[in-house]
């Protein structure tokens, strides 16, 4: 239920006193008897970020506060340029003060940024932020609503001067996936996500049991990468620019020394709560598995007639194109598959390929994929909210990913809970790598202390895909929603309902996923609203009108992206209903604290 801050005497004994604290640093690092043991970073000195990284890497926390940080981009003079979002994604927050775009340097060589200057679109003149950015002959391209643009940096200056030129304008905008992630290639290639406005095609989206529109007339605008040239301005978004097709949601890129470009793909979502006749509960949390797709001109990578299974190693025929529940393939033989998958519903952000010298030469060559985190797992745990590191053969994954970072949500991995999510990547000029998230604004830089031709870390094994959802999480929170003694009970219903409303809401009883966008105390996330607080968009707040919602679901929110649909897609007898109905209005109905 859907529901990112001397005097000189002393200047001789510092830098000795620096230099024996690297060294110190380096043969520590170089001396450990355990190079693939996970351990948190904050062993080594100056780490702030509270990240578990391989065994010789560290981490700082670069800058913070910047506003909702989405990918970023450095510079050769080593300036890291971040686009941040703002919207409705995250529930209506007030933007940061300047521009959306922000240039972060550091100058005093800490391993901070000390000098952080905004530049772009402002509210004010009509800007939302954007995802994409990237650089191109010494220019910063920007995604701002539905436009890529250009600036163009003054010599002595890190941020422009004068106002952007068009590069791309009239990109779709709204539904599920509205942004636009990019990357430019050396001949000025610029490849665009043009993702999905839907789940999977249907005409009423995310609701049970409705077919997927055949042909998909979608496809013809969403659904895939276009290509435009950075070197033109004032292009136009059409059809006719499509490169490749059937992609969900692309919005890592990469290309190796070839010239060869890779890409995520986000799975689609609700197996189970829109088919429940041919998927089991668990079957949500672990179906489809995320994909990385090496990009070919004219592909066409099965969306949304199919899904990856990664049990199966397989693309599937998906439930609203006659499929049964993972045994039929039908049209999807002839569909790409994925070069390397990974665990369901972990939500693929950024991707960087690392061609640094600074990390182990394993490294080198390889994918590192930020990966926001799931929800779509709920009542099971959920899963993600971490950086991977994806080694590669040529087009092909030569071997299995390994968890690089981990620990960026803290104690509680939910979109409700998380501290931090990570989402956009970038290297450095001396190698660190850059990690962007976009709940506190915070810009990790992570680096190696060890010796980059000796003994090469490794990070902990990816889970396998195939794993089972674990256990339905139990509720964490206190009371008194944990103590239903303490709720009110709505006129007509008993405190045994509300008890029982407690359970089918956390997942324990009848199949539902309310915490995944509500959160496991009603509180909401960025995918749905806070049911704590008395403020009704779909009825009047009496047990009668949320009993109401519960049942048609929300085809259209008025705030929220994504729908709900009937009964969080569950299937709930009419008990079972009145009491989780019983249970949010307790929820909203409790005494001032």
């Amino acid at each position: 239920m859907r529901w990112l801050r001397l005097y000189r005497p002393w200047l001789s004994v510092i830098v000795v006193v620096a230099t024996l604290c690297i060294v110190s640093l380096t043969v520590s690092a170089q001396n450990q008897p355990s190079p693939g043991k996970i351990r948190k970073s904050g062993s080594c000195s100056h780490d702030d970020s509270g990240l578990k990284l391989p065994e010789g890497f560290c981490a700082t926390v670069f800058a913070e506060g910047i506003g909702h940080a989405r990918h970023l981009v450095v510079s050769a003079s080593g300036v890291v340029y971040v686009n941040t979002w703002s919207g409705d994604y995250y529930d209506f927050d007030k933007p940061h003060d300047g521009g959306f775009l922000v240039a972060l340097q550091d100058k005093t060589g800490a391993g901070k940024a000390n000098v952080i200057e905004r530049f772009g679109e402002t509210v004010q003149t009509g800007g939302a932020g954007g995802v994409g950015i990237g650089m191109y002959k010494g220019s910063i391209y920007a995604e701002i609503n539905d436009r890529i643009v250009r600036y163009t940096l003054p010599a002595g200056s890190i941020v422009p001067k004068d106002a952007p030129e068009t590069i791309v304008s009239k990109l779709p905008l709204g539904g599920d996936h509205p942004m636009h992630p990019f990357v430019i290639g050396a001949d000025g290639s610029m490849y665009v996500d043009v993702a999905t406005a839907t789940n999977s095609c249907q005409a009423k989206n995310r609701q049970p049991k409705i077919p997927g529109d055949n042909p998909c007339t979608e496809l013809e605008t969403r659904g895939g990468v276009w290509h435009y040239d950075a070197n033109k301005t004032n292009q136009m978004f059409s059809p006719a620019e499509r490169y490749a097709t059937g992609i969900r949601n692309a919005e890592g890129f990469a290309f190796d020394s070839t010239g060869r470009l890779f890409v995520t793909q986000h799975g689609r979502d609700q197996l189970h709560s829109n088919w429940p006749e041919l998927y089991k509960p668990e079957e949500e949390a672990t179906l489809p598995a995320e994909e990385l797709m090496l990009l070919k001109s004219g592909g066409d990578y099965g969306w949304p007639e199919c899904y990856y299974d990664g049990v199966q190693n397989r693309l599937v025929l998906a439930p609203e194109y006659g499929g049964d529940g993972g045994k039929a393939v039908g049209v999807c033989a002839s569909k790409m598959g994925p070069v390397a998958a990974f665990p369901a519903h972990w939500a693929p952000n950024g991707m960087v390929r690392y061609e640094g010298k600074s990390f182990p030469s394993r490294y080198r060559g390889g994918l590192f994929i930020a990966f926001h985190g799931s929800w779509n797992r709920a009542p099971y745990p959920q899963g993600g909210y971490n950086v991977v590191f994806q080694p590669l053969d040529g087009d092909q994954a030569s071997g299995p990913c390994e968890i690089f970072a981990d620990g960026f949500a803290g104690a509680k991995k939910t979109p409700e809970g998380a501290a931090y999510r990570p989402t956009g990547l970038a290297v450095g000029p001396d190698g660190a790598l850059y990690v962007s998230e976009d709940i506190h604004g915070r810009i990790y830089r992570i680096v190696y202390t060890g010796d980059p031709a000796g003994r090469a870390p490794k990070g902990a094994p990816c889970p396998s895909i195939s794993a089972s959802a674990g256990k339905v999480v139990q509720s964490s929170a206190q009371p008194p929603e944990s103590n239903t003694e303490n709720l009110p009970v709505p006129e007509g219903s008993t405190a045994d309902m509300v008890a029982l409303g407690v359970r089918i809401y956390h997942g324990q009883v009848g199949g539902a996923s309310c915490t995944g966008c509500h959160g496991a105390s009603g509180t909401g996330s960025t995918l749905g609203p806070d049911l704590t607080k008395k403020e009704w968009m779909w009825s009047d707040g009496s047990f009668a009108g949320i009993l109401k919602v519960i049942n048609q679901g929300v085809p259209q929110p008025k705030k929220f992206r994504s729908p709900m649909p009937p009964q969080g897609g569950a299937q709930l007898s009419d008990t079972q209903a009145s009491a989780v109905a019983a249970y949010v209005w307790g929820l909203s109905h409790q005494p001032p604290k």
